[in-house]
């Protein structure tokens, strides 16, 4: 071992033992510049002798640096400065990532490349969402450490992998994303026009979206994606349809919708009832039946991409908004409209009024019956 090598033991043994947190705090920083200026230059041997001299010091100081504030910034420091060396010493910055205080860990996690899959496992597995976060941004994350990432189910780490272009996300990866979508519409568009979401997934995520979100899906879909979206927009569209006409039948919807009206009890509670069950042939001929109008006008209307239309009965009817609301989402097969959605919907219909309703659905009749 080189007389320097002997120097650098001496130099941390005497640090250690002689007890004194300000000469531990210089040495740790004195050892860390000296590796800094010849970091390239070192082999295996001597990158193991920092690092055990390196490690050494950190546990020595981890404990003050609780309390102690000059002590956490030493530690955050030297973070930084090892974040971007590709020989860094590998232990000392597996013991920097598993630091509780996100200052010191943060910008290992972020950057190292000493870091290997498992390790970034642990982490995602033990540590909180600043960690996660932190391990989210890197340039460069394997399906097995998204997986565990994606685990955790923090939104926000959720958002930063999917935004994430380096990140490998899996099948059941982008389930548990899709999953959290339903009421994230950030997160949904962010998810849609990644290239590597499978398109059995595409599909599921357009199918559960409102048209807003696939609106803009489209509006931000790369020219190498636009086609496929779009054509998987029409796709979901006309396979809902197809779905639930399979599933039921107006005739028989329209024959029992008839004789509640007949015994008296069809109104606004049995369309409620309906649409909560997703009944959705029943809940058709009863808003047809409560509004005045016809299968053939509220169909359309209910399979439409857009939300204002199916407002038109449902105000005509003079319905509530709680039995709008549930109207509204008994046209999705599953999943209902995001938070934000639902909010625009519901100011639609206390602005709108009763005259302009009953106008509009009129002219849609007569075009109905002309068609």
């Amino acid at each position: 071992m080189p007389a320097a090598d002997f120097s650098i033991v001496d130099e941390v043994d005497a640090a250690i033992n002689a007890g004194s947190a300000e000469k531990r705090l210089e040495t740790i920083k004195r050892v860390t510049d000296l590796f800094l200026l010849s970091a390239g230059t070192f082999n295996g041997e001597q990158i193991e002798l920092f690092d055990n001299a390196l490690e050494s010091l950190i546990r020595t100081i981890e404990i003050r640096a609780v309390a102690d504030i000059s002590a956490r910034m030493a530690l955050a420091e030297m973070s930084s400065q090892l974040a971007s060396v590709a020989q860094a010493p590998p232990a000392v910055v597996r013991r920097l990532a598993g630091n509780d205080e996100i200052a010191i860990a943060g910008p290992v996690l972020a950057e190292s490349a000493r870091l290997s899959a498992e390790d970034l496992v642990e982490i995602a597995e033990t540590k909180g969402e600043p960690h996660l976060l932190a391990v989210s941004g890197r340039w460069w994350l394997k399906e097995v450490v998204t997986d565990a990432l994606l685990a955790r189910r923090y939104p926000n780490v959720s958002r930063r992998i999917v935004n994430n272009p380096g990140a490998r996300i899996s099948a059941s990866g982008f389930a548990i994303v899709l999953e959290q979508a339903e009421s994230d519409p950030e997160l949904a568009v962010d998810t849609g026009i990644r290239l590597d979401l499978p398109p059995e997934l595409r599909q599921q995520l357009l199918r559960n979206a409102t048209e807003t979100i696939r609106s803009r899906l489209l509006s931000r879909a790369p020219p190498h994606l636009f086609e496929e979206i779009r054509n998987s927009i029409a796709a979901v569209s006309a396979g809902v349809g197809r779905e639930m006409s399979r599933r039921h039948d107006f005739a028989t919807a329209k024959r029992l919708v008839a004789l509640l009206k007949e015994k008296g009890e069809l109104n606004e509670a049995t369309l409620l009832g309906f649409a909560r069950e997703r009944k959705y042939e029943e809940t058709v001929a009863a808003l047809a039946e409560l509004s005045k109008s016809t299968i053939e006008v509220i169909r359309p209307l209910m399979q439409s991409l857009r939300d204002d239309g199916v407002l038109i009965p449902c105000k005509v009817a003079g319905l509530g908004w709680q039995t709008v609301h549930a109207v509204l989402d008994s046209r999705f097969a599953s999943g209902r409209m995001a938070p934000h959605e639902l909010a625009k919907a519901e100011s639609q219909f206390a602005e709108m009024t009763m005259e302009h309703a009953q106008r509009l659905l009129r002219f849609w009749q007569v075009r109905s019956s002309l068609s």
